[in-house]
């Protein structure tokens, strides 16, 4: 499980959060049999979907975060809920490049940077809220940050790390979102400036055994930053047998007929978890019957 922690500042200018999602992220790597640079891109989006998500108000709330720049690894996709659970899909996961001229994962090169971030909040309303900004760098944190500030007026700092192994395990990963939460306080802006000039990198933070208190907290040094709360959070994918059979009843009884016709048994596959959902003809035949909507 992975741990959340939000902090603020003395004043309550000041929202500092801050994760360790290590095992988030190694669940992505087991279940999408992620390459090294798949597992960087789409553990940083994941990570920053969870810390996006936990700030959302109601437990029925969800968060989609969605990037495709036009890179090998095609479109990464991150949905979280209130609590920061998190679960992901990814195009091509085995997509890989060699490392970049820094000797770093090359994120923003599998990534691509001729494409769109978007965000996706549907909080039960008639229509869910949604933004989108054109890829200012494919390293992830750089677009969430822009993000914040062109789609949501947030002076925001995102910084997202993920650390793979030569086995291509995940020996650390995490990230943290400060914000400015009006009236903004402009006296706390050069305290958060120097904050981060101080800090070392995400994964470098967490090789070294800090936690995200420690870090939240770093984040808020001179601001008198206190820990709102903390708790845990996961990877988690909410499909079922029961909602496998209502995808498969929207696409209609002539749809659903033809394909019993075609084959003894369907199988479905969760993008998220990867489990596989089977269907035989007769079942088929049954959920065909009971359609009383879509196309025919």
């Amino acid at each position: 499980m992975g741990k959340i922690v939000r902090a603020l500042s003395a004043d309550g200018s000041v929202l500092c959060s801050a994760i360790n999602s290590t095992d988030i992220v190694s669940r992505i790597r087991q279940i999408h049999d992620t390459s090294a640079t798949a597992s960087a891109a789409a553990g940083r989006l994941i990570t920053a979907a969870s810390l996006m998500g936990a700030m959302m108000k109601n437990a029925t709330d969800r968060l989609t975060v969605r990037i495709n720049g036009g890179g090998a690894v095609g479109t990464i996709t991150a949905v979280s809920d209130d609590m920061g659970n998190v679960k992901c899909s990814i195009d091509n996961p085995h997509a890989d490049l060699p490392p970049n001229d820094k000797g770093k994962l090359d994120v923003a090169g599998i990534v691509g940077t001729d494409g769109y971030l978007a965000v996706i909040r549907d909080m039960g309303l008639k229509e869910p809220y949604s933004g989108q900004i054109p890829i200012i760098s494919g390293e992830i944190a750089m677009d969430i940050t822009q993000y914040y500030a062109v789609s949501e007026q947030i002076p925001t700092v995102c910084a997202l790390g993920v650390l793979v192994d030569k086995d291509l395990s995940i020996k650390c990963a995490g990230g943290y979102i400060i914000q400015l939460v009006p009236p903004i306080n402009e006296s706390a802006i050069d305290y958060i400036e120097e904050n981060i000039k101080d800090m070392q990198s995400v994964t470098e933070m967490l090789e070294k055994g800090l936690s995200p208190s420690d870090i939240a907290l770093m984040g808020l040094k001179g601001l008198d930053g206190q820990i709102l709360d903390e708790w845990e959070a996961g990877y988690y994918c909410g499909c079922s047998r029961e909602r496998t059979e209502r995808v498969l009843a929207a696409l209609g009884k002539k749809e659903l007929l033809k394909l019993a016709e075609e084959q003894p048994e369907t199988e479905l596959t969760c993008h998220f978890c990867d489990k596989k959902y089977r269907f035989t003809s007769e079942e088929l035949i049954q959920i065909a019957s009971n359609c009383t909507g879509g196309a025919q």
